[in-house]
């Protein structure tokens, strides 16, 4: 019987406690870095005013900053909720600003050639009738990716052009304004002493939530962007999947821009949604969904979208010239960007890991310490 020399991962085995081991995988988490700068926004919020986070109740209704935060952001958050699947299925949709101001700008001259503007029947009929033109216009975009096979970003750029020439010809160039008590509710108006917007917003999100995440859709739609032809081969409707989603994305823009219109009651088809594309793009990559298809993150999206109206809340609030926002903006988004990147993540990872044990030694989670002279013998 011998007892050899003991190996170096035997050597190596440590003992990892349960608290820091979360608190690794919360490091590595795509989420951390987002959270962290909503958490900066907000903390350089409250420093130039420290009533920044207070929420007061007035007339049956809440209102604060933080309030307006989330009323203001509810319509990027609508439309990156539908760019978060698309995106996850390897496409794009930059229509989703023309989509807005067409939904806006049909709903308003539905409401405004009727007899009574006030009538909750006309209201609802226009807000229909707007989705159902935005289901169209999704089903287009569908058809052009899905069934004759051309890049998403040159199908829905097609619609992205054309879409502000049928907001111009719907309100016929001219900005429409309609003075509607019941149309005004769904961007302006309240239930539940929070804004209606909210409530719509957080609705949409749960659906979605659950349908993805509770059903094989969530599955199915993964599948088909890591890899569609696999996913043809194990008898998924890749075309059906992605048609989905492009309708699913449509319509989300459209009760976006219905939500826009009536916040200031007028159809403005020029800046009616005007880049609100790309403020939906970046929130859905803020929240570690990646542009190359496959696994995505809702609630990555709910921050990312905050995280965007936020920037923009603060970029107003200290002071900083209109002309510079945009770059204020970009320049942020670039950082949180970077910080996300796997090379980032991969850099850090080997600067915590040089004053703990070395690559591939194994990690004991249990309360009690492995003996590296343990005895092992040979016959």
């Amino acid at each position: 019987m011998t007892t050899p020399t003991p190996t170096p991962s035997a050597r190596a085995a440590v003992t990892v406690s349960p608290v820091r081991a979360r608190f690794s995988a919360m490091l590595r988490s795509r989420l951390l870095w987002p959270v962290l700068a909503l958490v900066a926004l907000l903390v350089t919020n409250m420093i130039k005013s420290p009533g920044f986070l207070s929420i007061r109740i007035q007339d049956g209704h809440l209102f604060g900053s933080l309030i307006d935060i989330l009323r203001n952001g509810a319509p990027i958050l609508l439309v990156a909720l539908g760019m978060t699947l698309v995106i996850a299925t390897r496409g794009i949709d930059l229509s989703v600003g023309a989509v807005v101001a067409i939904s806006g700008a049909f709903a308003l001259s539905i409401i405004g050639d009727a007899d009574d503007p006030n009538s909750l029947g006309v209201v609802l009929f226009a807000v229909a009738a707007s989705i159902v033109f935005a289901v169209v216009l999704g089903s287009w975009n569908g058809l052009l990716v899905s069934v004759f096979g051309i890049q998403p970003i040159i199908a829905t750029l097609i619609l992205m052009t054309a879409g502000r020439g049928i907001a111009m010809l719907i309100t016929e160039g001219q900005i429409l304004t309609v003075a509607s008590a019941p149309y005004k509710v769904i961007g302006g108006g309240y239930w539940f002493a929070l804004p209606a917007s909210i409530i719509i917003a957080a609705a949409l999100f749960i659906i979605v939530g659950l349908v993805t995440r509770k059903t094989a859709l969530g599955v199915l739609i993964e599948s088909v962007g890591i890899n569609p032809e696999a996913s043809r081969l194990a008898g998924v409707s890749a075309r059906t999947i992605i048609w989905t989603v492009y309708v699913f994305s449509a319509i989300c823009a459209a009760i976006a821009g219905l939500m826009i219109s009536s916040n200031v009651t007028a159809a403005d088809a020029n800046s009616a949604g005007l880049w609100i594309e790309m403020d939906a793009i970046l929130a859905v990559v803020l929240g570690g969904t990646s542009l190359a298809g496959g696994r995505y993150s809702l609630t990555g999206t709910l921050i990312g979208a905050f995280v965007i109206q936020t920037l923009t809340t603060t970029v107003y609030s200290i002071g900083i010239a209109p002309e510079i926002t945009l770059v204020f903006k970009a320049l942020v988004v670039i950082a949180v960007c970077l910080l996300q990147a796997p090379r980032i993540h991969s850099a850090i990872g080997k600067l915590r890991s040089r004053g703990g044990p070395p690559t591939g030694a194994p990690v004991v989670t249990s309360p009690t310490v492995a003996s590296p002279r343990t005895k092992v013998t040979a016959s």
